[in-house]
């Protein structure tokens, strides 16, 4: 049997759904910030593109470890 997904990529579908862009775009996003710090990373999804802070902050902290830098 497949293990439920866990940390910031459960919430990944909510996202998606909420916000109507993939999280290939998220992430995107994020990263033409580098190299802000996790909370401004935070910041600019919340402040420029309306996301709450609990799905910026799990697009955030799952770029950060994808690219190695958490």
């Amino acid at each position: 049997m497949t293990e439920p997904v866990k940390g910031p990529a459960s919430y990944f579908p909510s996202i998606e759904k909420k916000y109507g862009r993939p999280i290939a775009e998220w992430r995107q996003v994020v990263r033409e910030a580098y190299p802000a710090k996790h909370m401004e990373l935070v910041a600019i999804l919340k402040d420029r593109h309306g996301m709450g802070h609990g799905h910026a902050n799990a697009v955030v902290a799952d770029t950060l470890a994808q690219d190695g830098l958490k």
